[in-house]
């Protein structure tokens, strides 16, 4: 391990901590500022010649500032002549843009995409990518983790009682990830039918499959925005009768009125990690933060040491 070396942009230092202490290793020095005009000044205060290097810099808001500071370090690295550089990106910004839903617009995904790659990347690390193919976006190996073992762990070890338990996918994009925790956890599954009013507002309506009725409801999704579409669908499996609601979700994005329309909504619980800091204003009461840090160190650890990634989840 002594040819590795962990460095933090500013997006989400605290994490980079975090997995520095569980791999035991000394966070790398590097000095990151802004010129008077707010141009990114970037210094490696070590050197790194030779060595394998992880950034660790997830792309939360503000988003295109994380972003370019993850450039800008990357190139610094590969002017150091670092012998492999990996960008750990918990959390990718421009992750929906991943398809042309209309005429004459872009596809941002790919395009963040070639900028890391053409920056200097060897590879990437990601965790929940908003659509997996985002994979395949990228010109060098990207090793893609999830984050259900983290989230499946802490419902179990609530002592929830089993019989009471359901998953409830909020709409139809989100079966094939609710169906993968109910099958984990050994519970049934229900699905809120979601029908779109327009391009700002959605309607939930019915639930379909296993009944929510006198249970404890599970909700999951990689990420919550303006935490929308998982508030109309708690309401609605509310409505039907269930008797406590959490909602679990790797990215805690929390942007516009995700905040009050949580506080509004009726979960006992919600559950986030901490891909990307929560700020003091959107600590509510009942949301619980998860450490990622374990998991991005084993795989960090696998890759260095040219190990299986998949072998983790298996």
């Amino acid at each position: 391990m002594n040819d590795l070396k962990i460095f933090s942009g500013l997006a989400n230092q605290p994490l980079a901590q975090d997995i520095c202490r569980y791999l035991n290793l000394p966070m790398g020095k590097i000095s990151l500022g802004r010129f008077p005009d707010g141009e990114i000044s970037c210094k490696i205060d070590e050197d790194v010649r030779g060595r394998d290097v992880f950034i660790v810099q997830p792309t939360c808001p503000p988003v295109n500032e994380h972003i370019m500071e993850l450039l800008v370090m990357i190139d610094s690295f590969k002017r150091a002549s670092s012998y492999r550089l990996t960008a750990v990106i918990p959390y990718f910004g421009y992750a929906r843009q991943d398809r042309k839903d209309a005429g004459r617009v872009p596809i941002t995904a790919k395009l963040v995409a070639n900028l890391i790659t053409r920056a200097g990347a060897d590879r990437v690390l990601a965790m929940d990518l908003h659509a997996a193919q985002i994979q395949g976006f990228f010109d060098v190996p990207v090793d893609h983790l999830y984050a259900a073992p983290v989230l499946n762990n802490y419902f179990q070890s609530m002592d929830l009682p089993h019989d009471e338990l359901v998953v409830v996918a909020a709409d139809a994009g989100s079966i094939k990830r609710a169906l993968g925790h109910a099958t984990r956890l050994n519970v049934p599954l229900a699905i809120v039918d979601k029908r779109r009013v327009s391009a700002e507002t959605t309607k939930s309506a019915n639930v379909i499959g296993a009944s929510v009725a006198g249970k404890t409801a599970l909700m999951f999704d990689d990420m919550i925005s303006t935490a929308g579409s998982i508030c109309s669908a708690a309401d609605v499996i509310h409505a039907h009768g269930a008797k406590a609601i959490y909602a679990a979700a790797t990215h805690g994005v929390l942007v516009g009125p995700a905040i009050e329309r949580l506080k509004a909504a009726p979960f006992k619980g919600i559950v986030l990690t901490d891909s990307i800091p929560l700020a003091d204003d959107k600590a509510l009461p009942n949301v619980t933060v998860l450490s990622a840090a374990s998991l991005l160190g084993q795989a960090i650890k696998r890759i260095h040491r040219n190990e299986s990634v998949s072998m983790m989840f298996q």
